[in-house]
């Protein structure tokens, strides 16, 4: 492929107009660019709505102390476990919210194998058991269908830019206009999902 070459779908002005091979040096350049317009427009719409509030983070770290001490990779593989995947917290979400929690005295940290691992203190368990009064974040109304709408989604965009970006850059020409097809069909047919 060269940098004139422009698939239908990923080379026209919504994807930056240079299709595949549009980045200067080899073949399938101009494909990042569009996985990154991709990437940003759902970055975007997470943004609106589809993230957890950092109260929610904060409550499901207490919630989950209250249950056994963990360290804060535990701590955001159980959100994802208990929300069936829907929201899996960044550790630039839950590392300062422990961090904030042993500030205000309601965790402690001890080394265990060589990681922090937090447990509550007793004013945490007191918080914690007022906050119990109240649904898990992963359990309130709608917290799965909004996280799951922004979350689920991009990652399966972003997966199949993957594929196509891959097919782009070492698919045969053939290969290449299957890919296309393909692309052309899904979006046709989510398109259709939108008209019902």
């Amino acid at each position: 492929m060269n940098g004139t070459y422009a698939p239908r779908g990923f080379g026209g002005p919504g994807f930056g107009g240079r299709g595949f091979g549009g980045r200067p040096g080899g073949p399938g350049g101009g494909i990042w660019e569009a996985m990154e317009q991709l990437r940003a427009s759902f970055e975007q719409r997470a943004g609106s709505g589809g993230r957890m509030g950092r109260g929610d983070v904060r409550t499901a770290v207490l919630t989950l102390l209250a249950e056994a001490p963990m360290h804060g990779y535990q701590i955001i593989q159980e959100i994802s476990e208990r929300s069936g995947g829907a929201w899996k917290p960044s550790a630039g979400s839950v590392y300062p919210t422990l961090q904030l929690l042993a500030d205000e005295g309601l965790i402690e940290a001890s080394e265990q194998g060589g990681r922090k691992t937090y447990s509550l203190t007793e004013a945490g368990r007191a918080v914690a058991d007022e906050a119990s009064e109240n649904p898990a974040p992963w359990e309130a109304p709608g917290a799965r269908a909004g996280a799951a709408q922004f979350g689920a989604l991009p990652k399966a965009g972003m997966d199949l830019a993957g594929a196509a970006a891959q097919v782009a850059r070492t698919g045969t020409p053939e290969q290449v206009e299957q890919a296309i097809a393909v692309l052309d069909e899904a979006r046709r047919k989510l398109y259709a999902i939108l008209a019902d």
